[in-house]
């Protein structure tokens, strides 16, 4: 081979020429690919270690060029390292490598881009549709045309097959394992006995399979119901698949052996879809070298920040394989162990950025959702927001708005010379702090010319012409003096907005998880972030900020920092107990001594293995588990799951069980101790020389304009190679790395050490940046869009918070796993300022209650009062959604509300779950008050709770007081503290701003809400050619709703109501603020764009409800089924009104079951009681099929896993699956309802309200009809000739079902939309 040009002393030794002495770590980016080469040098001055790190960057896909971007980067480092020319058509000599390790997004991209290996699942019969079910949830609550991605698989085979767990969790008697002596009673892997109701007729499982695999079909994933625990019949389905000649077999009992079924089929499917891609992967990239490759040590990164061989890596464990290796990099590299101050990972790349925390140990998460598909497997816990350089800018509906959508590589940017629009890149670009003439000449058609400044400045003048334009506009409604931006302070404007942006997911894996923001450290990597580290770390108010010298390849690096990592898990279902704490540790041992093993046969010695075991532990009756790690020193597993969960939630659960679901063994090998970040200890002796004369210094470069807050100031420029360890340069500054640039913003410094690049807030004032504080400088009533942007965003926040709170501390499951609440913030009037896109029959209602409560107590309201109300003429829905309100004061006087509304499990009334069916009056459905002070200035006044909850409801004949008033008490608790939570979040606000700037933008921001909806009232105006808009839709039981909508030039509308039928004597009586609702709702979705959703939506629009009917009934009136089953025909109504939908399915399906409490032996037995909403058909509209199988409109609420409901409730679920053909046929067919059917094992009373049994939701413009729902009652007739007697329960109604009956519901379809 030919020498390249180089020094002999810059050059693997030729004493190691073949020995593997060059170590290779390679980040396979999706447009990137980085790769970090480390070998032995001859000790110089300029290697003073002995050892050299090269850099080779390169695009990941450049067929005209090279065939693998990896191998291409693994060759370039050999020439570099070598010395000799490695040609492309030859094999790569492997005699110099050392190890490869690999991170990669093929795994991703595949899932993505849905281009991954057909695969076909097999499946429990009665759940071939369960992944496309889920959990129901639509992803967009105001996305009318629901967008979900497909499901991975392209074929389903249904086994007859059946088990199920004997016992169950709810019973309150007999011992949870149930009759050990049963017959056909099997010990499953947890611990918990199985009971086998049928087995599959084998040789049809053949048949089946092979037609699969006669369509070509080779991967397969099967997951049947309770294999986490009863495998025998999935392993019997694996070794058919096996003989048949299926090439890759994914069990989801080997794979992820936890309960759960929806996630674990997920991750089968993903496993069957995604490995067979990695491996096609990993046989091409290994065809490139000789045949040592068989030899070296390849290893590949996981989702677990873990390193798997080669043929150990799967593409269930390879979702996150890029981002975690960037964890690990910044966890080793910037956390010290002496000094343990936690690190954020702040990783910004192209299209999005990636946020994380380490404080000493990898925090992984045990359930994620990728691309649409959720799946049960260790992850790092790493957020996602769509923010990035690539992200693109908008100016919509007076708000400036960064992504999601971006200009992704092609054709990026505007800057890039490829058409593209506007991005974040553009903005750094404008404002200086991105410099072409220090970027890469890599753009236009010869790709040799430099980035386009002129292109960009071009662009955003037009952007801000239209800007100044609309805001002038509205300055002058507004009687303010107008200045017009530049186009400068435009550019600054859209980052301060991608800032604050990029702050929410920072905020939510702190603050809302109970951790001090400001007490954490940022390490900032990716190639965009080093432009914004200052700013986002100023806005969260941390004053330190690591970027490592290789942070544009900070993934790479960490490679090479990782461990070899091998996991084993097993199934529990043990109440932790000394008597079982001793056989859970025997399991433990038996998991890590396999762990052992599997790392011993790859090379590690026991001296190089550590051991982390877990137990995954919960509340007995909740499903949010937690891996908590063995105690140190003999300590106490249950002492460390509290004290984990204090930290976490805010509260233990004294005296409640404590169960073990899952035993975890983590075992991890090392070739040396990783020594954690040694920067601490290097900062402390450095000895530091504060650059004072820039031009003076070698590094320098060169003095630029860049612009600030302030305006332009003159900047100098460094190289960062040329800096030496000690140097510190102020702010402001650019310093270049090879390949990224870093901004030291004012205020700031930065001193350079051996690795890393350390910046340090120089001012003396915490939380906010001197180029972000604004508070101040604003004009109270000067409007201002980057301004009201931000505080767009900051409002928000302050009610997902709020959410994420009473989510963690609440206790029952409708609130903290079906998340059936909401949370608000609204001004001192009681007009709602920002609502999270929590549950939408919500949304309108609250400011009712707020309201009505500001006028009841007026002048009696104090600092630390709370109200509880939940009454129909005071604001509320039906009356299990109790709402929370709490005075923000300041000074003396009221500032704000902050509210909280979560539907509580029992209120009392004639049945339990408090949703009676077949309910005349108001007080049948539970406790009821207008509104009363449960807090008196700090001060919980439960007597007054158990009053309302427990005595008031108890008084009125056949009903009693709430059934479960421990939980009860404690979600009004959790509502309490997440209402505290918003209020320290407004106080700190107003801190920042000032209350008077922070009072004028909420004021903004509901105007620019306003705003939008006039201009959607307007152009439906123009578009329909008419003033006027009606529509009508019947209730089952004949009465009508009526709508006559008036339209101004103006924008404004009258929503007439007169025709609708008088109030009725049975419950589907909605209360005004229901129809408020759905009127904020409708008109939120058919507004195009993001929107903050507030008051400004209604305030063009009049309603008129005339007294007395069903949409405003008498305060006796019983509503329960008005809030859940009204307020969708409303929305049908309206939608139909404006043609913009055809009818959903009209209707929550509501089911409850449950048994009383009850004294036997002179012993009291607690009852319980379950509650669901079932998924339906969604309606067409102009351009969309509606979506089967999802919750619609005015709700969003989860359903339960079917393995957790059996587990729970003494109950078969037989099917849940779509109900075919029952969408509207039409140009845009309606989406399919459900069919859900139960069996219950005891006695119990169940109950339906439901709609849509007799009128179907009506299709638009030509489109069909969907098919109207029904509700079954098949009783067991274990004496006749036929096993059931089938009858239809109509819409309404309550049974006493006995053992092995059943109900089957089956949800109505979505109307379709246009002629066929």
């Amino acid at each position: 081979m030919s020498s390249l040009a180089s020094t002999s002393n810059n050059l693997l030794p030729a004493s190691l020429d073949g020995k593997h002495a060059i170590c290779v770590c390679i980040d396979r980016g999706g447009t990137f690919s980085d790769c970090v080469g480390v070998f032995p040098v001859e000790p110089s001055a300029e290697f003073p270690s002995g050892e050299r790190t090269v850099v080779v960057k390169l695009l990941s896909e450049d067929p005209e060029h090279y065939p693998d971007a990896p191998r291409e980067g693994i060759r370039r480092i050999l020439e570099i390292a070598t010395g000799k020319r490695h040609p492309r058509s030859q094999p790569l000599d492997t005699s110099n490598i050392k190890f490869i390790r690999m991170g990669t997004t093929v795994a991703t991209n595949a899932l993505l881009e849905r281009k991954g290996e057909p695969c076909a699942l097999v499946i429990t019969r009665g759940f071939h549709d369960l992944l496309r079910i889920g959990n129901q949830t639509r992803p967009r609550i105001f996305d009318l045309s629901i967008a979900k991605p497909d499901v991975l698989y392209k074929e389903v085979v249904s086994v007859d097959e059946r088990v199920t767990l004997v016992g169950y969790t709810m019973n309150p008697r007999p011992d949870r394992t149930g009759d050990k002596h049963s017959e056909t009673a099997v010990l499953g892997k947890s611990g918990e006995y199985v009971d086998v109701l049928s087995v599959p007729d084998w040789d049809v499982v053949r048949c089946d399979l092979q037609k699969v695999y006669d369509s070509g079909i080779r991967s397969v994933a099967i997951c049947l119901m309770h294999s986490y625990t009863f495998t025998a019949h999935e392993e019997t389905v694996g070794r058919i698949a096996r003989d048949i000649g299926f090439t890759h077999i994914t069990l989801s009992s080997d794979l992820v052996p936890m309960i759960k079924i929806v996630p674990r089929a997920h991750s089968a499917t993903a496993d069957a879809y995604l490995t067979p891609v990695i491996r096609r992967y990993v046989d091409g990239f290994s065809s490139g070298f000789d045949g040592g490759i068989a030899d070296l040590r390849v290893d590949f990164m996981q989702s677990d920040g873990g390193l798997a061989p080669v043929d150990h890596f799967s593409g269930l464990r390879a979702i996150l394989s890029g981002p975690a290796a960037g964890v690990v990099g910044y966890a080793v590299t910037s956390y010290s162990m002496d000094e343990r101050v936690p690190v954020i990972g702040f990783d910004m790349g192209g299209t999005s950025t990636d946020v994380s925390r380490f404080d000493g140990r990898l925090e992984h998460v045990f359930e994620t959702t990728t691309a649409g598909v959720t799946v049960q497997a260790p992850q790092l816990d790493i957020n996602t927001v769509a923010a990035g350089g690539g992200s693109r800018l908008f100016f919509r509906n007076g708000l400036m708005a960064v992504g999601p959508e971006s200009a992704g590589a092609h054709p990026g940017p505007a800057c890039y010379r490829k058409g593209g629009p506007l991005a974040v890149t553009d903005a750094n670009l404008l404002l200086g702090r991105l410099r072409a003439e220090h970027f890469p000449n890599i753009f236009g058609d010869s790709e040799d010319q430099p980035l386009d400044l002129e292109k960009t400045r071009e662009l955003f003048a037009g952007l801000t012409e239209r800007i100044n334009v609309e805001m002038q506009s509205e300055r002058v409604s507004l009687g303010q003096a107008h200045c017009d931006k530049s186009i400068e302070q435009v550019a600054l404007g859209f980052l301060q907005v991608a800032n604050e942006a990029m702050c929410r997911p920072i905020r939510a894996l702190t603050e809302a998880r109970g951790h001090d923001v400001q007490r954490h450290a940022l390490a900032c990597f990716g190639g965009a972030g080093g432009q914004h580290a200052c700013a986002v770390a100023a806005n969260l108010g941390i004053r330190r900020v690591f970027v490592h010298r290789l942070a544009s390849v900070l993934s790479a690096h960490g490679l090479g920092l990782a461990e070899v990592v091998h996991e084993e898990q097993a199934p529990s279902a043990d109440v932790y107990s000394a008597n079982a704490l001793a056989s859970l540790l025997l399991r433990l041992d038996k998991l890590a001594a396999t762990c052992k093993e599997k790392l011993g046969e790859q090379g590690f010695g026991d001296s190089q293995i550590k051991i982390e075991r877990f137990f995954n532990m919960r509340y007995d009756g909740t499903d949010t588990a937690m891996m908590v790690p063995e105690p140190a020193n003999d300590g106490s597993f249950v002492s460390q799951f509290e004290a984990m969960h204090l930290q976490e939630f805010g509260f233990v659960h004294h005296g409640r069980d404590v169960v073990v679901d899952d035993l975890r063994v983590r075992a991890m090998g090392t070739l040396a101790e990783t020594e954690y970040g040694h920067v601490y200890a290097e900062l402390q002796n450095l000895a530091k020389r504060h650059i004072a004369v820039p031009g003076d210094h070698c590094a320098f470069v060169e003095h630029v304009p860049v612009y600030f807050q302030t305006g332009h100031q003159d900047t100098a420029i460094y190289r960062l190679d040329d800096l030496a360890s000690g140097d510190v340069i102020s702010g402001p500054s650019i310093v270049l790395n090879r390949n990224s640039t870093i901004l030291v913003e004012p205020g700031w410094t930065a001193t350079v050490t051996s690795d890393q690049l350390v910046l340090d807030r120089a001012d003396a004032s915490l939380g906010i940046a001197p180029s972000t504080k604004l508070g101040g400088q604003l004009s109270v009533t000067e409007l201002d869009p980057i301004q009201l942007s931000v505080f767009a965003h900051r409002f928000m926040s302050i009610a997902e918070q709020m959410g994420r709170t009473l989510e963690k501390t609440s206790v029952s499951t409708n609130i903290k796993e079906r998340l059936d609440f909401s949370c608000a913030l609204f001004d001192q009037l009681g007009n709602l300022v920002a609502n999270a896109p929590h549950i939408p029959v919500h949304l309108g209602s609250m400011s009712h209650a707020v309201k009505y409560q500001l006028e009841r107590f007026s002048g009696d309201l104090s600092e630390g009062d709370v109200i509880m109300a939940n009454h129909p003429q005071a604001g509320g829905s039906h009356l299990p959604d109790i709402t929370i309100i709490t005075p923000v004061f300041k000074d003396g006087r009221i500032i704000f509300f902050v509210a909280s509304r979560g539907h509580h499990a029992d209120i009392g009334g004639i049945l339990p779950g408090s949703m009676p069916p077949t309910s005349r009056e108001l007080y049948q459905e539970g406790a009821s008050t207008m509104g009363v002070k449960i807090v008196r200035k700090g001060k919980l006044q439960e007597s007054e709770i158990k009053r309302v909850l427990l005595d008031e409801p108890a008084r009125y004949p056949e009903c009693s007081g709430t059934r479960n008033y421990r939980d009860v008490l404690s979600d009004l608790k959790a509502q309490v503290a997440a209402n505290h939570r918003g209020i320290g979040l407004v106080h700190h606000l107003c801190a920042e701003y000032g209350l008077d700037v922070v009072q004028a933008y909420m004021s903004h921001i509901q105007r620019t809400a306003e705003a939008a909806v006039r201009s959607l009232l307007k152009e439906t105006r123009k578009g329909n050619g008419a003033a006027q808009l009606k529509g009508h839709d019947f209730m089952d039981d004949g009465s009508k709703i009526n709508l006559c909508v008036e339209i101004d030039e103006d924008g404004s509308a009258l929503f007439d109501f007169s025709g609708t039928s008088p109030e009725v004597y049975s419950n589907i009586n909605a209360p005004p603020s229901v129809t408020y609702s759905a009127i904020i709702y409708c008109l939120r979705c058919m507004v195009q764009n993001e929107l903050p959703l507030n008051q400004g939506c209604l305030a063009p629009v009049k309603v008129v409800i005339p007294k007395d009917t069903l949409l405003f009934p008498s305060a006796t009136a019983a509503v329960v089924g008005g809030n859940v089953l009204t307020s969708q025909r409303l929305c049908d109504v309206i939608l139909s009104a404006f043609g913009a939908a055809a009818a959903s399915q009209g209707c929550m399906n509501n089911l409850t079951f449950g048994v009383p409490s009850a004294e036997e032996d002179g012993k009291r037995y607690d009852g319980w009681g379950y509650y669901e909403t079932i998924a339906g058909g969604h309606g067409a509209g102009p351009t969309w099929n509606g979506q089967s199988g999802v919750h619609t409109h005015m709700t969003n609420t989860r359903i339960t896993d079917p393995e957790i409901f059996e587990r729970r409730y003494p109950v078969i679920l037989h099917q849940f699956s779509l109900r075919t053909d029952t969408g509207g046929n039409g140009a845009h067919r309606g989406g399919d309802g459900c069919i859900r059917e139960i069996e219950f094992l005891e006695a119990m009373s169940v109950s339906l309200l439901t709609e849509r049994r007799v009128f179907s939701p009506p299709g638009l413009e030509g489109g069909q009809n969907g098919a109207c729902g029904i509700n079954l009652w098949k009783r067991h007739m274990p004496d006749k000739k036929e096993e059931f007697h089938v009858l239809n329960l109509g819409g309404k109604n309550t049974v006493f079902a006995r053992p092995k009956d059943r109900i089957v519901v089956m949800t109505p379809g979505g109307g379709g939309y246009g002629h066929v």
